[in-house]
This record gives C-alpha cells, sequence and structure tokens, in this order.
C-alpha cells in the first residue's frame, strides 16, 4: 500500500485520513486538509482504496474498503508511538466508521470530514445505524450547506450517541467551500476544522 505520511516536528496525535468517493489521496482538498492539521500538530497518513490506484470510478465494497482502512492503520501505527486516530472525508470517514464498529481497527477516537449521512436529495439516517457500535469517541466536523447531511438529522443522530460531539462549519459544504462574503468568521475553513480537530485529540488523548 502507498501512503503519504506527514509528521510536523510537534506533533501530539496521528489520523489516518482515508479519501471519498471522487478524489484520491492527493487531491487538493485532502492536501489542504493534512496541510491545515500539521499546523496544528497531528500527523497524518493517506492512503488510497483500491479502486482509486486502479483507475475505478465505482467505490469498493464495505469489505473491501474496511479491509484498506485497516491496513492503513496498521501501517500508521509503525510510524509512530504517538495516539492514533482515525477518519477521513466523506466516504472515507464513512469506511472508517465501519472498520471501528466491526473491530478491524481500534482507534484512539475519530476525526469525520463532511460524513454522507445519506444521498443527496434523500435525507435518511440509514447510514449512521452502525454508529452506536463504536466505543471511541467521534467528532463530526460539517459545513451548514452539506446537501448529503441534513442538518437536523445529523445533529439528531450525533445527540443520540454518548460519545459523539458535532462542530458546524459556517457556509461550508459537502467539499468544505465556502460562501466568503455570506460567512461570518475570517477563519479559513480548514484551518477551523484543523484547529477543532487538534482540540478534540488532546482532550481524548488526555484522558
Amino acid at each position: 500500500m502507498n501512503v503519504l505520511w506527514q509528521c510536523p516536528d510537534d506533533a501530539h496525535a496521528a489520523l489516518v485520513l482515508a479519501h471519498g468517493a471522487g478524489a484520491g489521496m492527493t487531491h487538493r482538498s485532502m492536501q489542504a486538509i493534512a496541510d491545515a492539521l500539521a499546523h496544528r500538530g497531528v500527523a497524518t497518513l493517506r492512503f488510497n482504496f483500491p479502486y482509486m490506484d486502479q483507475g475505478r470510478s465505482r467505490v469498493d465494497s464495505k469489505d473491501v474498503a474496511v479491509a484498506a482502512v485497516a491496513e492503513a492503520f496498521a501501517a500508521a501505527g509503525t510510524r509512530s508511538p504517538l495516539p492514533l486516530f482515525a477518519g477521513g472525508h466523506s466516504f472515507g470517514g464513512r469506511m472508517t466508521s465501519h472498520a471501528a464498529a466491526s473491530g478491524a481497527i481500534d482507534p484512539a477516537g475519530l476525526v469525520f470530514c463532511s460524513f454522507p449521512l445519506h444521498a443527496a436529495g434523500k435525507p435518511s439516517t440509514d447510514r449512521a445505524a452502525h454508529l452506536a457500535s463504536v466505543a471511541r469517541p467521534m467528532l463530526f466536523l460539517s459545513g451548514t450547506r452539506d446537501a448529503l447531511a441534513d442538518r437536523a438529522l445529523l445533529e439528531g443522530v450525533v445527540g443520540g450517541l454518548a460519545n459523539a460531539e458535532l462542530h458546524w462549519l459556517e457556509t461550508a459544504d459537502h467539499g468544505y467551500r465556502v460562501q466568503k462574503r455570506a460567512r461570518a468568521s475570517s477563519e479559513d475553513v480548514f484551518d477551523e476544522m484543523a484547529r477543532v480537530a487538534a482540540d478534540f485529540m488532546r482532550r481524548v488523548a488526555s484522558r
């Protein structure tokens, strides 16, 4: 498995960062997330799911994707003794949550960037049914304009979990694009998500 390991000198945690359905580990958004986390002292290990390396557009089955997450998680564990978290953007985060729910990985906690709760225009919570089986702390970083995560539904899901928290990224869509004129905060959206994620990982690791 080819991976991208990005580790700042002041790293206090590491995150296995899985990509979304339509963009591999080198996509600019994945790089932006990794860079922002590095500035906050979080190392990242990125990897491609098999379908991406094979040039296929159709995503891998859940079993194949979970196996890839587990392989990447094991690879990260050999790189550093840092507290190890797992997560990713959209599809990657969802598959990571299945890996945690099934026991394929045992991270300190999970960080979900734009968790895809449902397909666009088809609000549902079916994709979240397994989250109650995840024992580790979870952080959801979702944009207020994300078409794949109805706000009321996602708040209901996270509120029903004993070990989860949710941070809304103002005016961000599923790919973290923002409406700059409408956004009250001047903080870059990637800097914001990294700040919140790094704080979450520090808190979890100190318990």
